[in-house]
This record gives C-alpha cells, sequence and structure tokens, in this order.
C-alpha cells in the first residue's frame, strides 16, 4: 500500500469510526413510556462489539473516494451518514454470516465472534438492529427527499436477495456441490460485489454524479467486487490466522468452491491482475481526484487480511 493510501485510509478510518460511535449513542426508544435505556444496554454492547471492533473500513472509504471523484465539496456530514449505514450493513452481514448455522466461525477480527462473546440469539438481535439503523439513518438524512429514496434503493437492492443476502445464500447451496467459474462468479458479484457497488455508487449519487459518470463507476465497483472476492480466496490458502483475525483455511474446511480450486493459485492471481486492469480502464475519463479509487483497486489485491 502506497503512503497517500496508508494515511488516506487511516483519515478515513478515524472519521466513519467517530461517525459510528455518534450514530449509536440514543438507545431510549419512543415507544416506550419509560426509559428502556438500561433493558436495551445488552443489546447495544453486542452492536458495538460488531461495529467497533476494528476492520479496514474500506466500504466508507469507497464512499468518500466516489464523491471526491465526483465532486469535493459533497456534504461531509452527510457522506458520513451514508459511510455509517454502509458498514452497519456489512457488520450485520458478518455477524451473521459468524452464527453456528451459517458459517460457523469463532473468531472474527481476531475476537472472539458476536454470538462467542455474547450469545446465539444476542447476535441474531444484533445484526438485525444494525441493518434497522442503517436504513433509518438513510431516512432521516438532511438532503433532498428524492436523493435519500435513491440512496435507499442503492442499498436495499445491494444488501437483499437480488445482491449480499442471495449471494449468502448461493454460496451455502455450493458447500459440497461442483460449480464452474461462471456459477462461482454469480455467487461473489451478488454476496461480495453487491455492497461495494453500492459504496461507490452511493457516493457519486449523493455528490451528483451524471448517468456517464455512473456507467463508469459501476463498471470500476463490479471489477474491484469480483477482485476484493478472488484475493479473498488467495488469502485463505497463502496467509496464517494470526494475520487474518479468523481461522486460516475456513473456507477450504467448509469445502466451498474457490477461485484457486477453480483456476489454481497462479490462476486466481492473473485473474485478480485482470480485474484491477479492467478497474483502472474503467476510470480512464476521471482526473487525479479519482486516484484514491484506483489506489483503492491496486490495494485489494495486494492486501494479506
Amino acid at each position: 500500500m502506497s503512503k497517500r493510501l496508508q494515511s488516506t485510509l487511516e483519515r478515513s478510518q478515524k472519521r466513519v469510526e467517530a461517525a459510528l460511535q455518534q450514530r449509536l449513542l440514543n438507545t431510549h426508544s419512543p415507544f416506550a413510556e419509560h426509559d428502556s435505556k438500561s433493558h436495551l444496554a445488552t443489546l447495544y454492547e453486542a452492536m458495538r462489539y460488531s461495529l467497533l471492533n476494528g476492520g479496514k473500513r474500506v466500504r466508507p472509504l469507497l464512499v468518500y473516494a466516489s464523491a471526491e471523484a465526483i465532486n469535493h465539496t459533497a456534504d461531509p456530514v452527510g457522506l458520513d451518514t451514508i459511510a455509517s449505514s454502509m458498514e452497519m450493513i456489512h457488520s450485520y452481514s458478518l455477524v451473521h454470516d459468524d452464527l453456528p448455522a451459517m458459517d460457523d466461525d469463532d473468531l472474527r477480527r481476531g475476537k472472539p465472534t458476536c454470538h462467542k462473546a455474547f450469545d446465539e440469539a444476542t447476535a441474531i438481535l444484533a445484526g438485525d438492529a444494525l441493518q434497522a439503523r442503517a436504513f433509518e439513518l438513510l431516512a432521516n438524512m438532511d438532503c433532498d427527499a428524492q436523493i435519500a429514496i435513491q440512496l435507499i434503493k442503492q442499498l436495499s437492492l445491494a444488501s437483499g436477495p437480488m445482491g449480499m443476502v442471495g449471494g449468502q445464500a448461493m454460496d451455502l447451496a455450493a458447500v459440497d456441490a461442483q460449480i464452474d467459474l461462471e456459477h462461482l462468479q454469480s455467487i461473489h458479484q451478488l454476496k461480495t460485489g453487491g455492497l461495494i457497488c453500492a459504496a461507490v455508487s452511493m457516493g457519486a449519487t449523493f455528490a451528483g454524479a451524471n448517468e456517464t459518470q455512473m456507467a463508469s463507476l459501476d463498471k470500476y465497483a463490479c471489477a474491484i467486487g469480483l477482485s476484493f472476492q478472488v484475493q479473498d480466496d488467495i488469502i485463505d490458502i497463502e496467509s496464517d490466522t494470526s494475520i487474518l483475525g479468523k481461522q486460516q483455511g475456513a473456507d477450504l474446511a467448509l469445502n466451498k468452491p474457490t477461485y484457486p480450486a477453480l483456476l489454481s493459485l497462479d490462476g486466481a492471481k492473473q485473474k485478480a491482475q485482470e480485474l484491477h486492469q479492467q478497474a483502472l480502464i474503467a476510470l480512464q475519463s476521471f482526473d487525479d481526484k479519482a486516484d484514491t479509487l484506483r489506489e483503492l483497486s491496486a490495494y485489494i489485491i495486494s492486501r494479506h487480511h
């Protein structure tokens, strides 16, 4: 990772961490006649545990970077809200993915998964709460109503049955099954690529992108969304548990189809490079304000965790 991108990523991480903490402060329910805060303490603790336990925060950075590529004067508070909603959806998905009925993982970012730190029921509810809170944030944004509706449409499409949840269902159905490369690509375009595409399109939408700009950014996002998963599959083989922050070889243990399994390890690395080039080509019409997006594509296929 370049020094420039490292600095940008660190600033973005601090920015979204502060935004997330601020957006989890209010624990009083408007539906209760009496203060319900104390009764919700465990739920909010589990939400915070899952949301604020580190992570690369790549999706929030994509929100900020895509907006920067279009209009560097876009309202920073609005972008923080979009980045927060994106990270809440991502975190909820990880909490549920880790559950015994799904991937059955004990570690996430080097710490016990939510259902291990609390219990299974609390983890399910924490994930549900984060998902609902994400859309609540977007619905209450101080911006043009049509923009808010568009943002909600983009995130709901990317996170629902035609996006992340659908990809997760396909992924589970593919365990112990023989599938081809086209099928595997479809799984990850939905499971991983959907939210990455939404992060880019939401930042660009809020910043006022036109149709031509959106089309180019969509191509970019599709490329990096897939390269992200290809690199994850490579990392699952080449890295170790202490670096990954989760169990190394988990996909192999579950007999999940992966790009190295279908293409070989070298073939998967070549695929990641090809996708990176596609991402760069998609950004050819953009000036240097899109350099963070360009550097992010390179980072995605070079990271080790």
